[in-house]
């Protein structure tokens, strides 16, 4: 799981700006938005240019020199902040795996180009390579003694490196670096705007319609969308010599690329992707940016309800203050963002939050500081 990340000098990010989800208060209510003593689910709030989307891309920058799953380079054009002395930005990652905390910390000057890595188990250094005065390092991994620590290639991840080089044995340390490399691997970011692509997890594009075709899936794809409060019925069609599925209207059928709404278009790449969020072995973490930009707010709740479900550790972006109510979470999952600071609701008042309190009225009347 994902405990704490923070950035600096990334994008619109000047100083530093943390996310903290060990900061759990002890609410008896909404247990399973918590596991292991970490936010499972979080939503973050922000008004429009604070950095949401920054902060999915900074997250998931790990995605390009530690996995070869899918980016889009694109995106991290302008990849320092143009107000910073610093000509280079910094992350900070804290994991837990069952009882070990993993510290993953690294410096790039680009996004493509490392001069900084650090990884350490409950404390311990395990490796260090540092190129920003020459190039040195170690590796105190077992099975990875004889491996040379001058890496020419700038580009190059040293613990991709002792992944990819090394034939590590059988110990607790190289289990959990095993296990955090699973963790990365499997991570998933998306959104439903216009662009609809996605990082990590995967590679390559699949068309969603016959990826649903393809795994049997129309009936449960229709239970889904009618569950959804989409009322229809699917069908399967052949057009220009490829299947794909139209909608049924009493034997009329219609094409479902040309007719679907863009509500119903953002709720078909959700259920496209959902079909491996809820096969937990598949996707260890999510981030899913403006997730409800086109839905109305019940069917906003049923997405988040689905998503605790699956028990998928996961964060959201929204506008939708609907969602802010004890019914659906707890106050120390909702987020506040600025461009300086990311704070749980609990830690943006002095009020003493409570199962009864209604969390969207205290907002919308100023009562939570993220100052």
């Amino acid at each position: 799981m994902l405990r704490k990340f923070k950035v600096s000098n990334f994008r619109g990010f000047n100083s530093e700006i943390s996310l903290d989800l060990t900061r759990v208060n002890n609410y008896e209510f909404n247990k399973t938005c918590i596991k292991d003593g970490v936010i499972n689910s979080a939503l973050v709030y922000g008004e429009n240019g604070v950095g949401k989307s920054n902060l999915a891309l900074a997250l998931f920058d790990i995605i390009e020199h530690l996995t070869d799953k899918n980016r889009y380079d694109l995106y991290y054009k302008n990849y320092l902040n143009a107000l910073s002395k610093t000509r280079f930005a910094e992350f900070y990652y804290e994991f837990l795996f069952d009882s070990n905390i993993v510290v993953y910390k690294y410096i790039k000057i680009d996004y493509k180009t490392i001069v900084f890595e650090s990884f350490s188990i409950d404390g311990v250094t395990l490796i260090e390579y540092d190129r920003r005065n020459g190039s040195h390092g170690f590796v105190k991994l077992a099975g990875a003694e004889s491996l040379k620590t001058n890496l020419e290639n700038n580009q190059l991840s040293i613990l991709k490196y002792v992944k990819n080089n090394s034939d590590l044995s059988a110990t607790d340390h190289n289990s959990v670096f095993s296990k955090f490399f699973e963790f990365i691997d499997k991570m998933l970011f998306f959104r439903s705007l216009s662009d609809k692509f996605y990082f990590g997890f995967d590679v390559g594009e699949t068309n969603i319609l016959q990826s649903i075709i393809t795994k049997g899936n129309i009936e449960d794809f229709e239970l889904f969308l009618n569950t959804a409060g989409i009322n229809c019925k699917l069908s399967k069609v052949s057009e220009l010599g490829k299947e794909t599925i139209a909608f049924d209207f009493n034997g009329v059928l219609l094409s479902f690329g040309q007719v679907a709404s863009t509500g119903t278009n953002a709720l078909t790449l959700f259920y496209f992707w959902y079909q491996s969020i809820k096969n937990t072995s598949a996707v260890s973490f999510v981030f899913i940016d403006e997730f409800d930009a086109f839905y109305h707010h019940s069917l906003s709740a049923l997405i988040v309800e689905k998503l605790k479900e699956t028990g998928v550790q996961f964060i959201l972006t929204t506008h939708s203050t609907s969602l802010m109510t004890n019914d659906l979470m707890r106050p120390d999952c909702y987020f506040l963002m600025t461009k300086e600071k990311i704070k749980s609701l609990p830690n943006c008042t002095e009020k003493e939050l409570r199962e009864a309190h209604n969390l969207e009225k205290i907002y919308k009347a100023g009562g939570f500081d993220v100052r």
